[in-house]
């Protein structure tokens, strides 16, 4: 089976899935404005468009101009303010707003989408987001039925999303408040990464995974389910998946590596890491666990690299892992390494080897 080609990558990149919808509070979620009638009442329907995005593994926020405590205390009293992440609620731009979040978050702009009823304020995001998908209100029913709001699967990580990064909140604000160095802190949280063969519902995760996971891709290469399925039963590959815990909760499950081996090179087709795990320490782990399994079957790693408009990050972590550059055409490299030397799994983290 072959790469996909550079064309269907961007064609890919063109049809995005919505990540992340960010909501406006007045004549959006409610009806009325707040601060001129503190007894505004939900839109028809609102909720079942929340609850069914959160379930889908949508993420949800809030850019709203209003009072924050008085705006945070009504979406408590609707029982709905757990859905939103990092909301937003304050007199600045709704364009300032949506940067706050993606950085919080760590998404991607042209994965967000904007719903809010007044034209200044969609076009004001837009202006300043070119690539944010913006939704006048008035179709806040139909949100669920665009093509865009609707993931090919919907994951157990999908179904738990929020959560796991209801928890990065806290383990932030436990980083920010935390006064030792930075490894102490890694230290602290108490660690599992797990490698495992990737097979049986993981397929559903991995396919997601290739399609959600930009910056930290070795190739931007999107497989579907069909392709993981194929390649995990071939002789020829080997397709890893791991996953990420600690005294937090569970990340889910968040690398894939995918290894063409022959008989003298193994070589790395497919290297990815979600972005949130990329403050934890763990981003070369899978990496080095694959030299050192390559060093014992007595061979070379080999590693295709592609350059796109947001993976550099993964350029140099090869490069700082020892890899060279051996062959480069147009936007492909190819690295080699000579396994002189592996670099150790950090001490505070605990690794666990699943190999059935």
């Amino acid at each position: 089976m072959g790469d996909p080609s550079v064309s269907s990558v961007m064609d890919k990149q063109k049809q995005e899935k919505v990540k992340l919808v960010v909501w406006d509070l007045d004549n959006t979620i409610w009806e009325g404005v707040l601060l001129e009638d503190e007894n505004v009442v939900l839109r028809e329907g609102i909720i079942d468009v929340i609850r069914t995005l959160d379930e889908r593994g949508v993420l949800q926020s809030i850019a709203s101009k209003n009072d924050h405590q008085t705006a945070m205390e009504k979406l408590e009293e609707f029982g709905i303010h757990e859905y939103f992440l990092y909301p937003q609620i304050h007199w600045n731009s709704k364009s300032s707003s949506i940067q706050s979040i993606i950085t919080s978050i760590n998404i991607g702009a042209n994965t967000v989408a904007f719903v809010d009823d007044q034209m200044f304020e969609l076009e004001e995001v837009q202006f300043e987001h070119a690539e944010v998908r913006c939704i006048d209100a008035a179709q806040y029913l139909d949100i669920p039925d665009m093509e865009m709001m609707n993931p090919r699967f919907i994951t157990e990580d999908s179904r738990l999303r929020r959560l796991m990064y209801k928890s990065d909140e806290i383990r932030n604000k436990a980083e920010d408040e935390f006064t030792g160095p930075k490894d102490d802190f890694l230290a602290s949280l108490g660690m599992t990464f797990t490698i495992s063969p990737l097979k049986g519902d993981d397929l559903q995760r991995a396919e997601e995974l290739t399609v959600r996971t930009h910056q930290l891709n070795t190739t931007g290469y999107t497989y579907s389910y069909e392709d993981l399925e194929q390649l995990s039963q071939s002789p020829n590959h080997i397709l890893l998946i791991t996953g990420l815990e600690d005294k937090y909760g569970a990340y889910g499950k968040i690398g894939l590596a995918l290894l063409e081996m022959e008989e003298e090179y193994w070589t790395v087709k497919l290297l990815l890491m979600s972005c949130r795990v990329m403050s934890r320490g763990v981003g070369t782990i899978l990496m080095n666990y694959i030299l050192e399994q390559a060093k014992e079957a007595g061979v070379k790693i080999r590693a295709e690299f592609k350059m796109t408009d947001r993976n550099r990050m993964m350029y140099l972590t090869y490069k700082f892992g020892g890899f060279k550059e051996i062959h480069q055409e147009e936007d492909l490299v190819i690295f080699e390494h000579d396994m002189s030397y592996i670099q150790k799994i950090p001490s505070y983290v605990e690794l666990n080897i699943i190999n059935n």
